[in-house]
Formats: C-alpha cells, sequence, structure tokens
C-alpha cells in the first residue's frame, strides 16, 4: 500500500512516500530556515504562511519523481500535534481534504511517534521493545517503548531542551540561528580549556535540565574580556561534552533501569557527532544494540510521518475526515 506522508509541525514541510512493501520510495523537504534566521527564532504566522505556499507543489514534485498519479496514492498520514496550531491545520487541513477527495483512510500521527519510529527506515531496524533517547529543539525524553502505541516516558525535559540549549548558547555566542548544527561544527575547532555543570548527573532519577548549563555558559562569556575565535571554540567544546555527558550517562542508565538491550536516538540533536560516538563507545562496553536514523530524518521531515501511518495501517483509526490539531499532544496520550 502507498502511504502519502505529510509533516508541518513547525518550520519544515516534509512529504514523503511509503511503500508498505518496498519501503520510502522518495521524500521532499522545505526548510524555512532563512526565513526565520532575521527574527532569531522561528516566527509562528510566518511558518504557517510558508506551508501553504510550499506544501502542494512538494506534494506535486514528489509524485513527478516517484513516477506517480495522485490517485495511485492509497493512505495519508499527517503530523496532528505537537507543534504550531497555524502549521499543524496548514498540514491537517490539505491531508482530510485529499483523503476524502480521494475516498481514502486518513491517519493523525504524533510527531514524536514519528521520531522515535524514524530507525526503522533504515535496513537495520531495531526490534521492541527499546528505549528512545528523543533530543530536539523542544524535547529531551527517554522513552520506554514497548510496542507500537505503548510508551512510558521515564525521564522528561524540566526547562530546557537540549536543542533550546544548542541554539541559546549558540546566540550567547555570536553565531546565530538556527545555532546548533554551527556550534557543533565550531566545537570540533575547541580544546578543553572550560570545565561547565553536568546537570543532574549524579542523580538517581532520568529527567533533564539545561537551564543552568546555559546560565553557566553566559557567566563564562561575560568573564571573557575579548571573546576570540578561539575562546569561542573552547567554550562550544566545553559545552558539547557537558551536555552530550548527560545525555549518554542517563540513557545507559535507563537501559539498565528497564532491563533492555536496545536503545534508538532521534530528533535533531540526535544528530550531533560527539553524542553518536559517545553513545556507540559506552553501548559497546555494555553490549547494547543502538540505532540511529539517517541524518536526513533526524529533523522535521514526511519520511518518519508516511512511516508511522504505514505501521498504523491496521490499527482502529477514526471514520470520517473531521481533524483537530493537537498543539500539547502528550505521547502517553495517543
Amino acid at each position: 500500500m502507498l502511504i502519502l506522508g505529510i509533516e508541518t509541525s513547525c518550520d519544515e514541510t516534509g512529504v514523503a512516500i511509503y511503500d508498505s512493501e518496498k519501503g520510502l520510495l522518495g521524500h521532499k523537504l522545505y526548510s524555512q530556515v532563512k526565513l526565520h534566521a532575521e527574527y532569531g527564532g522561528v516566527v509562528p504566522e510566518l511558518a504557517s504562511r510558508d506551508h501553504i505556499n510550499y506544501i502542494i507543489p512538494l506534494i506535486q514534485d514528489l509524485l513527478k519523481d516517484c513516477k506517480l498519479d495522485i490517485q495511485n496514492i492509497e493512505a495519508i498520514a499527517y503530523t496532528a500535534g505537537p507543534g504550531l496550531s497555524g502549521a499543524l491545520l496548514v498540514g491537517s487541513s490539505v491531508a482530510e481534504s485529499l483523503a476524502c477527495a480521494l475516498g481514502i483512510k486518513s491517519i493523525p500521527i504524533h510527531h514524536l511517534e514519528g521520531h522515535l519510529l524514524a530507525p526503522m527506515l533504515e535496513k537495520e531496524k531495531p526490534e521492541f521493545p527499546f528505549i528512545a533517547l528523543l533530543v530536539s529543539g523542544g524535547h529531551s525524553q527517554l522513552i520506554h517503548v514497548k510496542e507500537l502505541g505503548k510508551y512510558k516516558i521515564i525521564g522528561d525535559t524540566l526547562d530546557d531542551a537540549a536543542g533550546e540549549a544548542f541554539d541559546k548558547t549558540a546566540q550567547l555566542l555570536g553565531i546565530g540561528y538556527p545555532g546548533g548544527a554551527a556550534l557543533s561544527k565550531l566545537a570540533e575547532k575547541g580544546e578543553n580549556q572550560y570545565e561547565l555543570p553536568r546537570p543532574l548527573l549524579h542523580t538517581n532519577g532520568l529527567d533533564f535540565s539545561f537551564s543552568g548549563l546555559k546560565t553557566a555558559v553566559l557567566y563564562l562569556v561575560k568573564k571573557q574580556n575579548n571573546l576570540t575565535e578561539k575562546i569561542k571554540a573552547d567554550i562550544a567544546y566545553a559545552f558539547e561534552e557537558s551536555i552530550t555527558d548527560v545525555l549518554v550517562k542517563k540513557s545507559i542508565q535507563a537501559l539498565k533501569q528497564e532491563g533492555l538491550n536496545r536503545i534508538i536516538i532521534s530528533g535533531g540533536v540526535g544528530a550531533n557527532k560527539t553524542l553518536r560516538k559517545k553513545i556507540i563507545s559506552e553501548c559497546k562496553k555494555n553490549e547494547f544494540d543502538y540505532f540511529f536514523p539517517d541524518l536526513n530524518f533526524c529533523t522535521d521531515n514526511g519520511a518518519m510521518i508516511a512511516l508511522a501511518g504505514a505501521l498504523r495501517l491496521n490499527l482502529p483509526n477514526k471514520e470520517n475526515y473531521s481533524f483537530s490539531v493537537k498543539p500539547r499532544w502528550k505521547l502517553t496520550e495517543i
């Protein structure tokens, strides 16, 4: 069965077509990074308008690339939440309208479920159950994934998520928005010159808190008489070492606590080279299996939504084409 996936939860318009037998056939992504960069963050109204401009052309281009017609699509999966209300409404309304016109099934998908299933787009797929470390701009969570649709959050964000901490630290260093990837690249040039706190590293719990780390960077930056590129690189290095140490230690702790031996790392921060390197090292020491999605599928994308739709095809679903977006939809409420 051919499933069209649509993702419009924030500032990236993603579409993809997934074949339930052959796998991913193709995907398209339009990023609004340049649009929001001058404002230092995502402007919801502008994000919604840009989704409207690009979603239909992207679907048309994708169908053309895959040598398919819209009539070949047999189900449509779309992100219903969480995310920006206006942005979600664009994808949801387009998906439900198309499904209604074609007389096919529509499948609302939880954005975070898409992320934690993304590694299943790869050839080597994790089997249930497993631990998911989901790290992005808005979320830092450890999730016990028992099976499709059965999720237990065992570690959550208390304040700033990992991605937020990356972006805010980048702004403090004058890198701009979005700064996560640029900060990581800068950190590659840095050396171990500064020591930053590792929040909640030595607690028994699995929750995350990165606002104090961001504040520590702020004070460190203010202490500098001359914030040279070398000093910026060293601070970026110290920040990345701190945040990845916390993420990795709590991930291994979660595996041991839940008695599991498989972990997946997903979300935008999941693309971080240092994080991946440390996870691989610690998993090998403990004989745990680890899985990552391709770098293209770490950030928001339509492929993970199409995949989630394919996996949910045979599950009970709504019977009409009405819809309501859920900006604050909890993963445990699916």
